[in-house]
């Protein structure tokens, strides 16, 4: 089986589904995690933020924002910021799963949504948002050797994951932390099934409990 189909078939499994339609109404937003095949391996693809952005500015993130009145649901949010920021076609995606909401730093209900999309896939980014978009092998995320991690950060359940990595094709530097390098770290330990050469906090081969666990956590603080 192709590495796309194979991979695919084991992302489908952790498919949320409708599973937390039951949570309650809160502030929403989505990120598309694309992910694609170059050189015989998984990459995903990452932007810099602009600068000018009020809130993560000149940070690394998955494209993404919050939902708007017209989005359908979390995947027409995901798809439509994409386009926004970086040209990427909705139609260009193909849409493998919805992995369990997560809320971030700001009180909002992040889902992440995952995709693939082809290689060939030229950026154009929006200068208003996105200063640089850049790929990043899957297999980084579980590795040690770029690693690092913080314990007992404020408000949070677990390490404060951060890498450091320099892309090979403009030898730039990107600092990866927070809920961004967490998320690349969950898809890698599920889409290669692989368990990290470090502590992640949850168990790689079953995250949903943990990450239920500390939803269901925060929404009892609310």
């Amino acid at each position: 089986m192709h590495i796309k189909e194979k991979t695919i078939a084991i992302l489908k499994q952790f498919d949320i589904g409708k599973k937390f339609s039951y949570l309650p109404v809160l502030p929403k937003a989505s990120v598309l995690i694309p992910l694609l095949v170059k050189n015989g391996e998984l990459h995903t693809l990452m932007t810099l933020r602009s600068k000018q952005l009020r809130t993560s500015a000149g940070e690394v993130c998955f494209p993404g924002g919050k939902r708007e009145p017209s989005d359908q649901d979390d995947v027409d949010t995901a798809l439509r910021e994409a386009q926004e920021e970086i040209g990427l076609p909705p139609d260009d995606v193909q849409v493998v799963c919805t992995l369990f909401p997560i809320i971030n730093k700001s009180g909002l209900l992040v889902t992440p949504v995952v995709g693939f999309i082809d290689a060939s896939f030229r950026p154009s980014p929006n200068p208003a948002e996105v200063s640089a978009v850049f790929t990043v092998p899957l297999d980084f995320f579980t590795s040690q050797k770029d690693h690092y991690a913080a314990h007992g950060a404020a408000g949070l359940v677990g390490p404060l994951h951060s890498f450091h990595f320099v892309d090979p094709d403009s030898r730039r530097q990107y600092h990866i932390w927070g809920l961004t390098a967490m998320l690349a770290i969950l898809v890698a330990a599920l889409a290669l099934r692989k368990k990290p050469e470090f502590d992640v906090g949850f168990d790689s081969e079953d995250p949903l409990s943990f990450f239920q666990q500390i939803l269901h956590r925060r929404l009892n603080k609310l």
